[in-house]
């Protein structure tokens, strides 16, 4: 290790390792409890991802009460909460822990893709089950998985450490050599592009009716490999049930030529997960974010 991962701007990230380690081996419904409580105090703090939070409900429920939002939003932290300590289980505990905790709806389509030989895109999107869904997938399957790297080196030389060990391969985000090379190999790759995209290949899709910077790559990245697309999302159960991880039937007709109406499908997709458990998406992202300077500031 680098003695430069050391120097003090560094001592928080890892203290913050070291103490959420120590909650990984405690039950988890207390686990549950202890961050649905944390995320209740998180909503009254000052914080910026509060407002955008409140702004993103805004946007996408305009025909909701004040109320009802204010509601989802305080639902919504205590998700964050509960995120915050499920992480520690994604990260440290072992399969066995992560696949009692999970059950999966439509493996069979999974199967199936793979028999076709050419791999298959587990197709995700950014929920508060993100961690926790990615490990359920690699506590079953030799799964490879897409993430994007973090600028804090200790944070990013962990989770390379963690994910590396627990998937086939952990891909940077902008690695696409390795990822079509595991998706040729027949692997199934877990992949999440629904978050705000500004680089090259973006273009504005609608989500939840407003045009919003979207990556569109699964197109062509099914396209290049042959790759089966499947819908792949992980709800959290009430009352401490634990995760149901349900596999979609593949993408018919996928890609269909036009990328922009591909990527328009999922985020049709994300919406109706979204409506089903509207407290378990990340609001706290900026998904709202355009690509010219006319586009509306709507973060302020």
């Amino acid at each position: 290790m680098s003695a430069q991962l050391l120097a003090p701007r560094y001592w928080p990230t890892w203290l913050g390792l070291g103490f959420l380690r120590l909650f990984e081996p405690l039950p988890y419904a207390f686990l549950v409890r202890l961050g649905s409580a944390l995320g209740a105090v998180l909503r009254f703090l000052p914080l910026r991802f509060v407002r955008i939070a409140r702004r993103n409900l805004e946007l996408c429920f305009p025909q909701s009460t004040a109320e009802e939002r204010a509601r989802i939003l305080a639902q919504h932290f205590r998700t964050l909460g509960i995120a915050v300590f499920e992480t520690s289980i994604a990260w440290w505990s072992d399969d066995e822990r992560i696949r009692q905790l999970t059950s999966v709806e439509g493996e069979e389509h999974l199967q199936r893709a793979l028999a076709s030989g050419h791999g298959a895109i587990l197709l995700s999107a950014h929920f508060t089950t993100l961690e926790i869904g990615a490990r359920a997938a690699c506590a079953r399957w030799p799964v490879s998985i897409m993430y994007r790297p973090s600028r804090n080196a200790v944070l990013e030389r962990f989770l390379q450490r963690k994910r590396g060990r627990r998937a086939k391969r952990a891909i940077p985000r902008d690695d696409v050599r390795t990822l079509v090379a595991a998706l040729g190999a027949n692997e199934p790759v877990w992949y999440a592009p629904d978050q705000s995209y500004r680089k090259k290949g973006a273009q504005m899709v609608p989500f939840f009716g407003i045009p919003a910077a979207t990556n569109t790559a699964t197109s062509r990245l099914a396209r290049m490999t042959g790759a089966v697309v499947l819908p792949y999302f992980v709800e959290r159960l009430p009352g401490s049930r634990g995760y149901r991880v349900a596999i979609h039937p593949p993408l018919a007709d996928f890609p269909s030529g036009d990328p922009v109406a591909d990527a328009a499908r999922f985020n049709t997709l994300i919406e109706a997960q979204v409506r089903r458990v509207p407290e378990q998406y990340l609001w706290i992202h900026r998904r709202f974010k355009g690509l010219t300077p006319d586009y509306p500031k709507y973060y302020g």
